[in-house]
């Protein structure tokens, strides 16, 4: 198992609780019943086991010879129909079987009807003889006990800042040296200024889907076995950690995602980019600002003119291969408009606008407030439902925007014009009708506006 876990940075190997897996072993195997007499309308993708139409009693009797016995029958109130009939518990289970290429009953999709039966078997097993381990299993988790802590976790001298602080304020106190006291009162102050600095701990909700596991595997939350052939649990897709189903919902929301399970870097979750980098900020958003700023803030038209739409396409690709070590320099791009274009591009590709989707209809009520002062101290709730990676990128954003607007002059880009390019690029309507979406659009260059020009007040 790829999870290591710790208590006062000393390492200890995990205990995974082996009940379950013990269950699993014991499960039934499954014992296909063949019919030897031949059957014209058997479906292709039966074999053997497929028995046509025949009744209830008959199955009762076919099955009656050991646990995990299956057949397939067609059913004889609704012709065209199938039922997996399966032995367990010494009675016959019957469920409507389907196919769509694959086999199922339930939410799992199986390549044979053997992996079916093999699964289900487990799973009614388990759940049979367990219910109520199960039911409680999710009470005092290794992860609440011992933290989650993936190879992903913190290094060593991060965590020594806290004694630090504790042996500065000790050394506070009148002392013998009064040169050492100060000496290590500087240091302090110095490396406090420093941490203030370091990224900030965004909250990070977990990415799970269905999984899986190949092997014998245990839930990183609980720590019991993950029983089942097939989708045993879910697993994050940024930062790898592996559950349950039903302990995903227990997880609190500390994603640490792994540049490993992070593979681009547009078209990917906001928070979950800055998470996987260590950055304030999408690296994309700080790099082509500073480009930016650097030589082209007096080109007239920023922003509003628009570069070349492959060789935009070729620095989003510098970006999703390269990361922060892309090259977005003159050498490369001699014209400001391909950055301003990669830049927007990347806003606009945001799975989750900066803006969210939550937070829009208060953007919106802010442009519609009736006075200026209505219109601020709701723009000032509406940040406050932005997630906080979000608020922060606005912020960035907003400055540099700021910024544009004092070089007008040259560049001829008012907060107004800004607004009307970076309106529809940042806010996105959640699902409406055309003519609303339209009728949005005014509202959401004032919005822009607003910001640009109370970017020192809202922030």
């Amino acid at each position: 198992m790829a999870l290591t876990l710790f208590d006062n940075d000393e390492y200890r190997p995990p205990v995974w609780k082996s009940y379950l897996y013990q269950l699993q072993q014991e499960a039934p195997h499954p014992r296909r019943i063949t019919c030897t007499r031949e059957v014209f309308n058997r479906p292709k993708y039966y074999g053997r086991e497929f028995f046509g139409m025949i009744s209830r009693e008959e199955t009762d009797q076919l099955l009656s010879g050991a646990e995990g016995s299956y057949l397939i029958r067609e059913s004889q109130r609704q012709p065209g129909t199938y039922t997996l009939a399966l032995r367990f518990g010494n009675q016959t289970r019957n469920f409507r079987l389907y196919y769509d290429g694959k086999h199922f009953v339930g939410e799992k999709r199986f390549e044979s009807i053997h992996d079916l039966v093999t699964d289900g078997l487990i799973t009614l097993y388990i759940e049979t003889k367990a219910a109520e381990y199960i039911a409680k299993m999710t009470i005092n988790p290794i992860y609440e006990h011992i933290g989650y802590t993936t190879l992903n976790r913190e290094p060593a001298h991060k965590k020594q800042m806290p004694a630090l602080r504790e042996a500065h304020v000790e050394k506070e106190c009148p002392g013998e040296d009064g040169i050492s006291e100060k000496r290590l009162t500087s240091l302090v102050r110095r490396a406090t200024l420093k941490e203030n600095e370091q990224v900030p701990k965004y909250e990070k909700v977990h990415n799970f889907k269905v999984h899986t596991f190949r092997g014998p595997h245990w839930c990183e939350y609980c720590a019991n076995f993950m029983w089942g052939l097939i989708a045993q649990g879910v697993k994050c897709a940024d930062c790898g950690l592996n559950v349950h189903k039903q302990c995903s919902k227990m997880v609190p929301n500390d994603c640490k995602p792994d540049l490993k399970h992070v593979k681009k870097v547009y078209s990917c979750d906001l928070t979950t980019l800055v998470k996987a980098h260590n950055t304030k900020r999408p690296m994309v958003v700080d790099m082509c600002i500073r480009e930016i700023e650097s030589r082209g803030l007096s080109s007239e038209g920023l922003y509003r003119v628009s570069g070349f739409t492959d060789l935009i396409e070729d620095a989003k690709m510098a970006f999703d291969r390269d990361g922060e070590k892309a090259d977005i320099s003159v050498n490369v791009y001699e014209d400001i408009n391909i950055i301003t274009g990669a830049l927007k591009l990347y806003f606009r590709e945001l799975p989750i606008p900066i803006i969210t989707y939550d937070a829009y209809p208060k953007f919106l009520e802010s442009a519609k407030a009736p006075d200026p002062d209505a219109q601020l101290e709701t723009l000032h709730d509406a940040l406050k439902l932005l997630p906080p990676a979000h608020c922060e990128t606005l912020r960035y954003l907003m400055a540099h925007l700021k910024r544009v607007t004092l070089h007008e002059k040259d560049n001829l880009m008012s907060a107004e014009n800004l607004g009307i390019v970076f309106g529809p690029t940042l806010m996105r309507a959640p699902e409406q009708d055309a003519m609303a979406a339209l009728n949005d659009i005014r509202y959401q260059r004032l919005v822009v506006e607003m910001l640009i020009k109370n970017e020192d007040i809202l922030f």
